[in-house]
């Protein structure tokens, strides 16, 4: 599970879902003229309640945050963990919503207790699993909810492409030697490319290898560090439709080249794709 895949909407989900566990404690009703000194009960003394609203509520929010926080979605009889947890949700609220106009229903008051209304934490539980469902139903269909709820953390000191990273992902530790160079003896530095030549290397005027095409990308485009807000996949260069890695919330990739509205990237193993859904991603 990770729970960087969630969105805004799953955290207004989760808000609502601690709500309604603390309207469930609050008195269910309130009798007019009653002494401070009486015994109320909460939504935990009426059955229909407790499991009509409360725990419908709070398992259609668990399903929904697992769902998304799951890899891949698990789906039962056809149909996956969010669209049950949805459909929970909006019973939770149904059955509160007809609580609020009998709050006495769920007891046997033999017509004795006509001076009844809703207590506050009944009030509340209608507030909370309203809420719940219509952040549950929305949340595929609006951008503002659709975005990360904990963003990826920045790189400390991210490196222009074709630098030397210091134990950047995707890149050696080690120092790398100069281009066309030979390793330096202990104490000696090799020589830096396109420096002086030194004893044995060819001299001005004769014929010199051919030097390192410059890294850094033609045109005005500047590589970048970038995360993706949920799951993505990475198609090959070659235009094939079958991924060749998927992106991972939470992991910062380097952007080398843009080609039309998509993205050529490279994963942690020095793998390069065409990222094609660039909506919603973090800049580093």
């Amino acid at each position: 599970m990770n729970i960087r895949s969630l969105t805004r909407g799953d955290g207004v989900v989760i808000g609502a879902a601690v709500l309604l566990l603390i309207a469930s404690f609050l008195d269910i009703y309130s009798i007019d003229g009653a002494p401070d000194s009486a015994e109320i009960p909460s939504l935990w003394g009426s059955g229909s309640v407790v499991l009509g609203v409360v725990l419908a509520g709070v398992i259609g929010a668990a399903l929904v945050v697992v769902n998304r926080a799951m890899p891949q979605p698990k789906k039962v009889a056809g149909l996956d963990l969010g669209q049950f947890g949805i459909a929970f949700t909006v019973f939770a609220a149904w059955c509160a919503l007809g609580n609020i106009f009998d709050p006495a229903g769920a007891f046997d008051n033999d017509g004795g207790l006509d001076n009844i209304g809703a207590g506050i934490g009944l009030i509340l539980a209608l507030v909370a699993t309203l809420v719940m469902a219509a952040a549950a139903v929305a949340t595929p269909l609006l951008p503002a909810l659709k975005g990360t709820l904990i963003p990826a953390a920045r790189p400390a000191a991210p490196q222009p492409y074709g630098g030397q990273p210091q134990g950047g992902y995707g890149y050696p530790g080690a120092q790398q030697q100069p281009y066309g160079g030979q390793p330096g003896q202990p104490g000696q530095p090799g020589p830096a490319f396109g420096g002086q030549p030194q004893p044995g290397q060819p001299q001005p005027g004769q014929p010199q290898a051919p030097q390192q095409a410059q890294a850094q990308p033609a045109g005005d485009f500047s590589p970048f560090w970038f995360a993706v807000p949920v799951p993505r996949p990475l198609f090959a260069e070659d235009g094939s439709p079958t991924p060749i890695a998927e992106l991972a919330p939470g992991t910062w990739y380097l952007a080398v080249e843009q080609r039309g509205a998509n993205l050529v990237a490279q994963t942690q193993d020095g793998r390069r794709g065409v990222l094609q859904d660039t909506s919603g991603i973090q800049r580093g």
